[in-house]
């Protein structure tokens, strides 16, 4: 971070902050504190505008062609569990979803979407790649499943998902604002695929038609159809990725979450 300290100034203390890239760092001098990330996406000058992540202070580019954003960093906390459940989640990520300057800036910058038949053709390489998965019924239910369904899931409005809704990336700041960070797996799609995983991780079942309403929408058989269907492609990847890297326990935490999905559907005659 060489460059990046040349940018700062000699007052300035720079320490990683973590994360699977190692693209991340906190910044500090006198009272001053900036949190920095090196090639994030042009993508968040349009969240930061419309407060959807901290406020962007800085771009710059750096000699070597690298681009180091630095944001505004806020004392707060990550939500746990329980406050996952909370209207205001809701609320956000309906503003998110129903947002044109999000969809047309992500559009540019990506220029493809979720497409289902896509999706489903992806899943099938991803199985064939793993023995585990190969032999597993479970996830030969679920492929016939996804088979079946696929034409019952398009769905015409296509918005930016955050497609990484776990509650360690919603940060809820000292003063109350709720911020959604960490956009880097974000994707042009159905908002069922977001929605569905804060239903099924964090809302109790006869809680799910109240928190679609915070949401503004009903709930109907298609959302269903449209919400599980993801959920179970988000379950035989995270399946075979853990099988792939060894991990055991997480391996089959999700194939426990994808035989839940089964009877689910199953039981909802979806």
């Amino acid at each position: 971070m060489t460059a990046v300290e040349h940018i700062l100034g000699e007052d300035w203390t720079i320490f990683p902050a973590g994360g699977s890239t190692g693209a991340a760092y906190y910044a500090q001098s006198n009272h001053k504190q900036l949190f920095l990330k090196r090639n994030s996406s042009p993508f968040l000058a349009v969240l930061s505008a419309q407060g959807i992540v901290p406020k962007l202070v800085w771009t710059k580019r750096l000699e070597n062609g690298d681009v180091v954003t630095a944001q505004q960093w806020l004392d707060g906390k990550a939500l746990n569990i329980e406050e996952m459940q909370h209207p205001k989640v809701a609320k956000l990520l309906s503003k998110i979803h129903h947002s044109s300057e999000l969809l047309d800036m992500l559009l540019r910058i990506e220029k493809t979407t979720v497409v289902p038949d896509q999706t489903l053709v992806r899943v099938k390489q991803f199985v064939q790649g793993n023995i585990q998965a190969r032999n597993s019924i479970s996830v030969y239910k679920a492929i016939k499943f996804l088979e079946s369904r696929l034409m019952d899931i398009y769905f015409e409005q296509q918005v930016v998902c955050h497609c990484d809704l776990n509650h360690h990336n919603w940060m809820l700041s000292t003063n109350g604002e709720l911020y959604l960070i960490d956009w880097d797996n974000a994707r042009v799609g159905d908002p069922a695929m977001d929605i569905g995983r804060i239903l099924q991780s964090y809302i109790p079942k006869q809680e799910w038609d109240q928190w679609l309403e915070h949401y503004g929408m009903a709930n109907s058989k298609n959302f269903m159809q449209r919400m599980h269907w993801y959920l179970i492609v988000d379950e035989i990847i995270g399946y075979i990725w853990s099988e792939n890297r060894k991990k055991r326990k997480e391996a089959n935490t999700h194939l426990h979450e994808l035989n839940q999905l089964l009877e689910q559907v199953n039981d909802w005659n979806l």
